[in-house]
């Protein structure tokens, strides 16, 4: 598919995109080195490994029988913590059914699919939940992992229902927010819905072009002068280190690869490399901020992920888990899992 001219004026490119110019589907294809896919053997030590390995033990212990995690109410049993086990799963290079952890994907999958509702909004009351529209992004994206590596049947038509549900609740400005209705929009959770509806195209689910392009709007539309991303259009406010990493993440899984606004954006980002001390919104930014490094590749790739990997090396409790003291500890886990097996390359939504 065609991407994105870095000499068209952003105007122009998304004048181009409504006008079907720029070809006929939803999302532009990368034009990335290869060397990023084939520096995860160089990268990937064997204590890289073992600490993988500790924590996808820790996480699968955690799992109850029904997928969920924890006990009572609590994030554990939020779909989106489910939803991001299952990634961390599924990112050591098991499947559905398959592999040292395919009864736990299964699982995982199985609590992801209960919480459907005939709206498409995949939601589960009993957890707790900081935004029930973070939860269905990342329940849409894990379904669409699934499906696109099983093409389990019974997956597919309420994959097209949160599909449809995304669809439906973008707002008049290109975005989304934490309800499960078109009203207001924030980088944060816009970036969730874009990732999921990316997945989903790749997995074979319609996603309307339309959808994408007013997403490509919104979104370039919270970047600062100074190459990182606002929360939201208005009112204006500064850029901060998770919410950039959204925004460039957002901008890749709608298919801008090449723009002024992704070469501002790692400008931004890159001068923010983990040095060992926690910022705010830490989990969420490094887990988007280790997909942009990937995405660019090069030097920002080389220089990222030694610098993640080996500040959670240390961070690493001796059970083998990570720690938040806002959610979980399984959300930690996961996310750290998530980001420590990028190179494996295993998650449909970054191959290549």
């Amino acid at each position: 598919m065609p991407t994105q001219n870095s000499a068209l004026p952003r105007r122009a490119f998304l004048a181009a995109v409504a006008a079907g110019s720029l070809g006929p589907k939803a999302f532009g294809d990368p034009l990335i080195p290869h060397t990023v896919e084939t520096s995860g053997v160089r990268m990937m030590t064997a204590e890289t490994q073992r600490c993988i390995d500790r924590g996808l033990r820790w996480l699968s212990a955690r799992q109850n029988s029904d997928g969920a995690f924890g006990v009572g109410r609590g994030y554990g049993r939020n779909v989106g913590v489910v939803a991001l086990a299952g990634m961390a799963f599924l990112s050591s290079g098991s499947t559905a059914g398959r592999g040292p952890f395919g009864v736990e994907v299964t699982r995982a999958t199985d609590f992801v699919l209960k919480a459907s509702l005939p709206s498409g909004f995949i939601n589960n009351t009993e957890g707790q939940s900081h935004g029930p529209m973070y939860g269905h992004g990342f329940a849409t994206l894990f379904l669409a992992e699934v499906y696109g590596m099983s093409r389990r049947r019974d997956l597919r038509e309420k994959l097209e229902r949160a599909v449809r549900m995304i669809v439906a609740c973008q707002n008049n400005e290109g975005g989304w927010r934490y309800e499960n209705v078109p009203k207001e929009a924030d980088i944060s959770v816009t970036v969730c819905q874009i990732m999921a509806l990316r997945a989903a195209r790749n997995s074979g689910i319609f996603v309307p072009k339309d959808t994408v392009d007013r997403c490509i709007e919104y979104v370039c539309g919270c970047q600062n002068r100074d190459g990182g991303f606002r929360y939201r259009l208005k009112p204006r406010s500064s850029s901060q280190f998770a919410r950039s990493a959204a925004g460039l993440v957002a901008l890749y899984s709608a298919g801008v690869y090449d723009d002024p606004a992704i070469t501002k954006g790692l400008q931004y980002l890159k001068t923010r490399v983990p040095r060992g001390f926690f910022e705010a919104h830490y989990w969420y930014g490094q887990y988007y901020a280790v997909q942009a490094m990937y995405q660019a590749g090069g030097d920002f790739w080389e220089s990222w992920y030694p610098a993640i990997r080996d500040q959670l090396t240390r961070d690493q409790l001796p059970d083998g888990s990570w720690t938040d003291m806002t959610f979980s500890s399984e959300y930690a886990t996961a996310m750290a899992l998530v980001i420590l097996q990028l190179p494996n390359n295993h998650l449909p939504i970054l191959k290549r």
